[in-house]
């Protein structure tokens, strides 16, 4: 099953139910007016909700992905994670800031704004380019209610719906929030997510082990600029990003854990552009620490106003199961 919220002039826009080839939907008005909605009642309203999926026809309204609005339009809670280490090591040998052992033994994960999430084809309006603006690909999942303390094998049946993530960041603001001891805030502003959640059965045997074995296809200024295959380096799996966030509390239905910035190593060491026979990088700072080791400094800037990035997923016969994550950076 594949749903979306459209946009309607609410905050929380209108829940429907997508074709599989993301060409029609019908309105899921009568079962769920929103997705939180759904979220709230998700034993009672799934079925009802499949069961309208299967009807989806060539004479449903078409589905356009400007009119959609990131599925959830904002969250009770959103906590990214950073499942892929690999990253989180390039991005701190960059900031000449050693890495704990236990970053590999335990997730790091921090608790995002997610009062207001942007659409999947907004702007990403910001003031002033010297913040270093960054694009983050990602991939996330809801929940419905999970429990304190839930162990890593029943926290599985707690993944509800899987979606895309561009988890902007402001690079040149982190250090300074980070050397504070407390944590970020004004370096990671709204985060956006796919025109589409889907279902895990959705993605076959592409979803195992609490991990999507797909490449994230990321493309910057119309070129490619990463395919790093998300079940791949994955140090820690969805499941245990679940227990570690529900290690001290509940987690309320409609919470939203994001994998982190997708890498993939390369031989073992840091990866390569795809021009150069790699998978290339979901973020710019990984790019700028590889060219930091090689050659001593940075070379690829962060984002300037006018560029743009885009983030999709498609299965083994290329089609888009996520729809498109499609952004400019704006001055505002």
């Amino acid at each position: 099953m594949k749903l979306a919220t459209l946009k309607n002039g609410t905050r929380d826009g209108q829940l429907v139910v997508v074709s599989k080839d993301l060409t029609h939907y019908l309105s899921a008005t009568g079962i769920a007016s929103t997705l939180q909605e759904a979220m709230d009642n998700w034993a009672a309203v799934a079925p009802e909700l499949v069961a309208l999926a299967k009807s989806i026809n060539s004479d449903s309204p078409v589905f356009n992905q400007s009119q959609a609005h990131s599925p959830l339009p904002r969250a009770y809670q959103w906590a990214d994670g950073s499942a892929y280490v690999n990253h989180v090591e390039l991005v701190r040998k960059a900031r000449g800031v050693d890495m704990p052992d236990s970053f590999w033994t335990e997730p790091l994960m921090y608790q995002g704004g997610s009062d207001t999430f942007l659409a999947p084809t907004d702007n990403i309006f910001m003031p002033t380019t010297e913040w270093g603006i960054d694009m983050e690909g990602e991939i996330g999942i809801i929940v419905d209610d999970v429990p304190m303390g839930v162990s890593v094998e029943d926290a599985m049946q707690h993944i509800k719906l899987i979606m895309l993530v561009n988890d902007v960041s402001l690079r040149a603001l982190i250090p300074a929030e980070l050397g504070k001891g407390f944590g970020f805030f004004q370096s990671k502003p709204s985060s956006a997510f796919s025109p589409v959640a889907v279902t895990p059965d959705e993605l076959g045997d592409a979803w195992r082990d609490g991990k999507v074995h797909l490449p994230l296809l990321v493309n910057y200024n119309d070129k490619a600029f990463g395919k790093a295959n998300a079940g791949v380096d994955m140090t820690f799996n969805f499941a245990q990003l679940i227990a570690h966030a529900a290690k001290s509390r509940s987690l309320c239905a409609g919470t939203v854990i994001g994998s982190g910035t997708v890498s993939n190593k390369l031989d073992g060491g840091p990866g390569k552009p795809i021009a150069e026979g790699g998978v290339g990088f979901s973020c710019i700072a990984e790019i700028r620490t590889i060219e930091t080791i090689n050659n001593g400094k940075p070379s690829t800037a962060f984002m300037q106003f006018g560029d743009s990035v885009s983030i999709e997923m498609v299965d083994k016969e290329g089609a888009s199961l996520f729809g498109c994550i499609s952004q400019t950076v704006k001055k505002v």
